[in-house]
C-alpha cells in the first residue's frame, strides 16, 4: 500500500502562530515525496483560533478541521486526529512550530521498519528550568515503561495509522504514545532532529504538570499495562 500522512497539529489559544504553521506545513506538504495533509484540531481555544483555522481551510484543500466544544487537553487532541485520519500514517507536531515540518522526512526514512518513529530534541531552545523539567520527567517515565526514549515529549513524531488507532484514550497519553506502540508488540525508534525557540504565543505547561503529571501518569500506565489486551488474527472465513 502506498503511504499517506495526515499531520496532526493540535491548537489551543496559538491565533499569532497559524499563519505560519499555514506556510510551512504547505512549504512541507509541496516538497514531500508522501501524499500529506493537514488535520488541525481545535481544543477549546477562546482567541481567534478557530477563525484563522476555518480560513487556512476554506483557502487549501490540504488543510482540515476538527473543532471541539470546549477545551480538553493534548492528548484529547492527539487522539481525536488518530481517530479521524484516514491515510495509512499519522504524525503529529505542535502548532507553536518549535520543530521544522521539513523533519518529518528524516522520520519517514524509518517508518517502513518500525511502527512509531519519534523526534528528540537535540540542542534544545528551551529555558534551563524547562530543559531539566523534562528531563526529570523524561528519567520518571523511563523508570516505568523501560521504552528506552531519551526525549519522548517531543513533539514530532510519526506512527502507522493501524497501531495509533488501537491506543487506548486516556489523559497524559502524548507522553506514552511509544510505551503504547511497545504493548502492542510495535516497533519504534527515535531520531535527532531540530529544535527552536518559541517565537509567538505562551507555552501551556508549566513546572509542576511538567514532574507531577508524567509522574501520576506513570501510575495508569503500569495499571493499563497490566489490563491491555493486545491480539493478533490468525485465520478469519
Amino acid at each position: 500500500m502506498t503511504n499517506s500522512l495526515t499531520i496532526i497539529v493540535p491548537v489551543y489559544n496559538e491565533a499569532d502562530n497559524l499563519k505560519r504553521v499555514e506556510r510551512e506545513l504547505s512549504a512541507y506538504i509541496n516538497s514531500s515525496k508522501v501524499e500529506s495533509s493537514v488535520l488541525l484540531v481545535n481544543d477549546g481555544s477562546t482567541d481567534e483560533s478557530l477563525r484563522i483555522i476555518k480560513d487556512i481551510c476554506a483557502s487549501n484543500p490540504k488543510f482540515h478541521y476538527i473543532n471541539f466544544d470546549k477545551n480538553y487537553g493534548l492528548s484529547a487532541a492527539i487522539k481525536a486526529g488518530f481517530d479521524h485520519a484516514t491515510t495509512s500514517l499519522v504524525g503529529y507536531i505542535d502548532s507553536d512550530l518549535q520543530t521544522s515540518p521539513m523533519d518529518f522526512d528524516l522520520l519517514l526514512e524509518h517508518i517502513g521498519e518500525y511502527d512509531l518513529v519519534t523526534g528528540v530534541r537535540s540542542q534544545r531552545k528551551d529555558s534551563f528550568v524547562k530543559n531539566m523539567s523534562s528531563t526529570i520527567a523524561n528519567g520518571i517515565r523511563r523508570s516505568f515503561t523501560h521504552d528506552g526514549m531519551d526525549d519522548t515529549g517531543c513533539p514530532l513524531k510519526i506512527i502507522k495509522a493501524d497501531y495509533a488507532k488501537r491506543i487506548p484514550m486516556f489523559k497524559g497519553l502524548h507522553r506514552f504514545l511509544p510505551a503504547m506502540i511497545l504493548l502492542q508488540n510495535g516497533k519504534i525508534k527515535q531520531v535527532p532532529v531540530q529544535h527552536f525557540e518559541r517565537v509567538a504565543g505562551t507555552a501551556k505547561f508549566g513546572l509542576w504538570n511538567r514532574l507531577l503529571g508524567p509522574l501520576m501518569d506513570c501510575f495508569a500506565y503500569l495499571w493499563m499495562k497490566k489490563k491491555y489486551i493486545n491480539y493478533k488474527v490468525a485465520d478469519k472465513a
